[in-house]
């Protein structure tokens, strides 16, 4: 059973070998506790240099499946033996909304990926991001936050990050990204939202990597390997693991393709509410004027739907992944292919 711990600062992430906990933060206006699953894992492997410590988290989002089922089988299968350097692993980050299968926690109707860097007297959901922030991240260098899509977004399966402005940074970032063998990696735009983990990772010089594994509230087999095996390839490539990079995907003829939607202007938002029909495919070329969807409005069935065409050139990076569309809602996201 894992070791429950009620104060955080008595976990000793120096502690050889590999050890489950539940780290508990008291609910708000309640007897009772949130029980936030965490293992961490110190190799103890005697030859090699020492890596840099690798945070790997699933369930961000509650109703994203991949990275939880992914990071829990990373848990139950690293063996500290044949390993060095530290390992975090949190496979159900908001565990309130992971439990409840949702986005946000249901507790404080908090989005995670919009609470950092948190706040030790803040609701739940702020207090869990300030343990990651405060007690999680000067353990490690490398931060892995795995998402899917949830039911908002479909997505080409890509990992992710930002156009940070240091080059050496961003460099390893790329080299990172490539490692989970997605037929995508995207680099998109930092200034769409505030309060994300990979933000505050960022600023804090870490190499900090996103994914979108699948969507829609399934949990899928190629997205669950893209999670389970990429982290593998991390560890191997950082030093924690022996043996050689491999293929995630290996049906694949080409490796993943940069795409780069640094600009607001891209991430094009509904004009109005309907029922999407998208025309074009996701990862797809597409030109600009070219039809990419057609929202419907069913109160006068006579009426012809509104036509979405692209604005632009480049490739569909992004779609709104239910039929019910509602106005505001990012409709598309074209991004233009980059040299990493």
């Amino acid at each position: 059973m894992p070791e429950l711990v009620y104060d955080h600062a008595a976990i000793d992430f120096s502690r050889p070998g590999k050890h489950h906990y539940q780290v508990a933060f008291g609910l708000d206006g309640a007897w009772g506790f949130v029980l936030v699953p965490l293992t961490v894992i110190n190799g103890t492997r005697p030859e090699g240099p020492e890596p840099p410590g690798v945070y790997v988290n699933g369930g961000n989002h509650g109703n994203e499946y991949e990275g939880q089922v992914g990071v829990k089988r990373l848990c139950q299968d690293l063996d500290p033996a044949v390993m060095r350097g530290r390992v975090i692993l949190i496979p159900q980050l908001n565990e309130p909304a992971c439990i409840a299968g949702i986005r946000q926690s249901p507790l404080d109707g908090v989005n995670m990926n919009r609470a950092f860097p948190g706040n030790a007297r803040g609701s739940i959901t702020y207090r869990i991001a300030d343990f990651v922030k405060r007690r999680v991240f000067p353990q490690v260098r490398v931060v892995i936050d795995i998402h899917s899509g949830g039911m908002e977004g479909a997505f080409p399966m890509c990992t992710s990050f930002h156009p940070i402005a240091n080059d050496e940074q961003r460099r390893e970032m790329a080299e990172v990204a490539r490692l989970y063998d997605t037929p995508v990696v995207m680099i998109y735009s930092r200034s769409l939202h505030s309060g994300l983990l990979p933000d505050e990772a960022e600023d804090e010089g870490k190499i900090a990597i996103g994914s979108e594994f699948g969507g829609g509230g399934t949990c899928s087999i190629q997205g669950t390997r893209h999670a389970y095996e990429g982290t593998l390839n991390v560890l191997r490539h950082y030093g924690h693991l022996e043996g050689e990079i491999r293929r995630v995907d290996a049906d694949r003829p080409h490796p993943p393709r940069f795409i780069a939607a640094p600009s607001l202007a891209d991430y094009r938002p509904s004009p109005r509410d309907g029922i999407w029909e998208p025309t074009a495919a996701l990862g797809a070329d597409v030109a600009e004027g070219e039809l990419l969807g057609r929202l419907h409005d069913f109160s006068d069935h006579s009426l012809p739907p509104h036509e979405i065409r692209a604005h632009r050139s480049g490739v569909l990076a992004m779609e709104h992944l239910g039929a019910v569309c509602r106005k505001g809602a990012t409709l598309y996201v074209i991004g233009q292919v980059v040299q990493p």
